[in-house]
């Protein structure tokens, strides 16, 4: 896929459809860190932990905090992912020139065609694949910071190197695709789909009965490929940030 992407395409053909998640990954990334910070002060209030003891939260606390996360981050995410997905089917339909010009011509004619209701198309599934992937996410990259503090005899995760957090990081993506891929294949579809009145289900069920489901998890090995440096440089920055503004204060 990748030779013939570049045959027909050139590089310009491996960058289709990111205008839409460049543009929302600012945000979305703000929006699911400060949600997971709100999501362990949830967990902390329910679990009577003092916020003197928030460092001492366990690993499943942690993961239950990352599935909280997902609420906030898909009013970005679930939008963002519609128009993605809508320019790359059309980039890959050469049989009639393409509907949408760019993603704001993109977000315009859906809002025209169906109001927010079609930008905001496949929302709940966005959000069902979301909350297992936080979950992996931020579950992933607690648990590796702890076991490399412990192996390191490091009392606190906070004070490991910058190579331990890109490492975690890294993993974390990783753990992030592999629970939600199956998820995000049947997302893509249904955000994609000719026909606007059709299921989940009826996605699902087609996919499953024309491609097998082994198409469930088609991509994988790419997106877990892209997944180990763009995390680990994601929560680099994060903690970068987090330890910046710990100095100003």
């Amino acid at each position: 896929m990748l030779r013939q992407t570049l045959k027909t395409e050139g590089v310009n053909g491996l960058y289709r459809g990111v205008s839409a998640p460049i543009t929302a990954v600012t945000p979305m990334f703000a929006v699911s860190f400060w949600s997971y910070d709100m999501g362990q002060r949830v967990v902390s209030y329910v679990a009577n932990i003092p916020d003197e003891k928030k460092n001492s939260m366990s690993v499943g606390q942690l993961v239950i905090a990352g599935g909280l996360s997902a609420f906030p981050t898909v009013l970005i995410m679930a939008p963002s992912e519609r128009i993605k997905c809508l320019l790359q089917i059309q980039a890959n339909d050469k049989s009639k020139p393409p509907k949408y010009k760019s993603m704001m011509h993109c977000a315009t004619s859906l809002y025209a065609e169906g109001g927010i209701r079609s930008i905001y198309k496949g929302t709940v599934i966005t959000l069902a694949r979301d909350i297992p992937g936080s979950m992996a996410y931020f579950g992933m990259y607690e648990f590796i910071k702890r076991q490399l503090s412990s192996w390191q005899g490091l009392d606190n995760p906070n004070e490991l190197s910058f190579s331990a957090i890109l490492t975690a990081g890294g993993f974390a993506g990783m753990a992030c695709w592999g629970a939600s891929m199956p998820m995000d294949v049947v997302k893509s579809r249904y955000q994609t789909h000719s026909n606007p009145n059709v299921g989940v289900l009826e996605v699902y069920q087609g996919l499953v009965r024309e491609e097998g489901y082994s198409a469930l998890v088609r991509g994988m090995r790419p997106a877990l490929i892209r997944a180990f440096p763009a995390n680990a440089a994601c929560f680099f920055g994060m903690e970068l940030s987090r330890k910046a503004m710990a100095f100003l204060d």
